[in-house]
């Protein structure tokens, strides 16, 4: 499989860095095509929750990927963007965060960042995928933390950039071929602190308790009831401590 070619468009403003790739993806942009901002001022997280950072302050940035199967390769974008970003921290500065399913990036049980992924049916189906990561400045009263309160370094948007796409490129081929799809998914498993962990799984229509013990080959989340086998494509997670407290 040819190398992907990284376009990256750096720009101060912008409303939203998935929305602009993704109108690049309509226009028929290649796989590589990318966007970092500075500041985003309509960023948005899953289900459309509000994301804001201070200027220069977060990693804004979001990338076109063409899986084969767009619709079905979208969670485990998300792993892969993830999972890059988690090793591009440890190469520069030594901050190994884990990850909670189905997309953020925690450190303890302090969220560092998240990842989103949209998928982008016309005319050629594609992924777009977002992450956004607290390098400085973190918001308020949600329980976040920042490199620089972790690591006590302070990390350039564009630095961290050029590693994540470099992590990143070795792991997309990794969506369209079965092996590969296995050790992205053993990664993946292996740095998820939601399994073996005590959760609440919020869905549109309710809301269930159990212990999270896999991620399937679709990338859902297995839980274990304590009566039942469940598995969740799409939800809110919680952590739950031993004594029954968020977290």
């Amino acid at each position: 499989m040819a190398p992907i070619v990284w376009r990256l468009t750096h720009v101060a403003t912008i409303d939203s860095t998935n929305s602009w790739v993704a109108e690049r993806a309509r226009e028929g942009a290649p796989e590589g095509t990318a966007a970092l901002a500075d500041y985003q001022a309509a960023g948005r997280g899953r289900r459309d929750r509000r994301w804001e950072a201070p200027p220069h302050s977060a990693l804004l940035l979001s990338v076109l990927l063409r899986p084969a199967d767009p619709a079905r390769g979208a969670a485990w974008a998300v792993a892969a963007v993830g999972l890059s970003a988690r090793a591009a921290l440890t190469r520069l500065c030594g901050l190994q965060p884990s990850l909670k399913w189905p997309n953020d990036l925690i450190v303890g049980d302090r969220k560092l960042g998240g990842v989103l992924a949209e998928y982008v049916p016309m005319p050629q189906p594609a992924v777009v995928v977002g992450i956004g990561l607290n390098l400085t400045a973190g918001p308020d009263g949600v329980g976040a933390t920042t490199v620089l309160a972790e690591a006590g370094v302070t990390l350039t948007p564009r630095a961290l950039t050029d590693i994540l796409l470099e992590e990143l490129e070795a792991r997309v081929p990794l969506v369209d071929d079965p092996s590969g799809l296995e050790r992205l998914r053993a990664e993946y498993a292996a740095s998820l602190a939601t399994l073996g962990r005590a959760v609440r799984v919020v869905l549109e229509d309710g809301e269930f308790e159990g212990r999270a013990i896999d991620v399937d080959e679709s990338g859902r989340l297995v839980v274990d009831t304590g009566v039942t086998t469940r598995v969740v494509s799409a939800g809110d997670v919680v952590h739950l401590h031993a004594a029954g407290g968020d977290a």
